[in-house]
């Protein structure tokens, strides 16, 4: 073993994991698609973090010239390219995949369930009354199809001002737009649906991880209707306990 892995994807599984196996006497490469992602990782001497995108090429030339173990693929659960193009790329080098999946919720009550993001605008576009979107930026041009979207809609997106001049570029007013690293506490989902005065409140399922518990009890409580996209039903792979336990047992016991 070169005792070197691969960890990709800067989500609260994917930090969590860097801080736990750093006691590991291993190389860790963290690749994360943002400069802002990796300021959210703590430093350690023996972690490398990579703020870049990489397509198929680049990451086949990194997993020839570093020669990892394993790949530890700890993206969120809605990067199904992402996710689809590593596993290719270990494949092609023949390098082991491993994939953390975050649980998903078992059900989701009363919530109206669509499969994407566009479906979800289709849905809106027969509505009426305001829209708190938490989806995150990389689906807003779908919204956009929302009739007066730039005045129905309100959406929370991560600090960063690549997101925030997306947005604006779109169309979304600035005054709708609430930049913050979540995951969020109930009170504060539910002051922000009440502050926009919010009849619908659209979601995907980030898990527990990712808040979404928060979410549907702030969208009981104050009043919205949830709209939920839901993940791919064809993901597979282990938790994160799992995984932990496997690469401490690897390595606390390799020579």
């Amino acid at each position: 073993m070169n005792r070197c892995i691969w960890i990709i994807g800067g989500t609260s599984e994917g930090r969590g994991l860097v801080k736990e196996l750093a006691a590991l006497d291993i190389e860790i490469y963290v690749s994360v698609a943002t400069l802002y992602g990796a300021g959210l990782i703590e430093e350690h001497n023996n972690v490398k973090v990579l703020p870049e995108r990489m397509d198929l090429t680049a990451m086949c030339s990194f997993l020839a010239e570093h020669k990892p173990d394993c790949v530890i693929d700890a993206t969120h659960p809605y990067a199904t390219v992402v996710t689809q193009t590593v596993k290719e790329a270990c494949a092609l080098n023949n390098t082991e995949y491993l994939r953390l999946v975050r649980p998903a919720e078992a059900g989701y009550g009363s919530a109206i369930v669509v499969h994407d993001a566009a479906e979800a605008a289709e849905l809106l576009s027969h509505t009426e009354g305001k829209i708190f979107l938490t989806t995150g930026s990389k689906n807003l041009p779908d919204f956009t199809a929302v009739p007066d979207y730039s005045e129905r809609i309100a959406l929370r997106i991560l600090p960063m001002q690549d997101s925030l001049a997306k947005a604006v570029e779109l169309g979304y007013k600035p005054a709708n737009v609430v930049c913050m690293q979540g995951p969020f506490e109930e009170d504060l989902n539910i002051a922000m649906i009440k502050h926009f005065n919010a009849k619908y409140l659209v979601t995907k399922d980030s898990g527990k991880a990712g808040g979404f518990e928060e979410k549907i009890s702030a969208a009981h409580k104050a009043g919205a209707e949830l709209v939920i996209i839901a993940r791919s039903e064809n993901e597979h792979g282990s938790g994160y306990a799992d995984i932990a336990a496997l690469m401490k047992k690897r390595y606390q016991t390799a020579e």
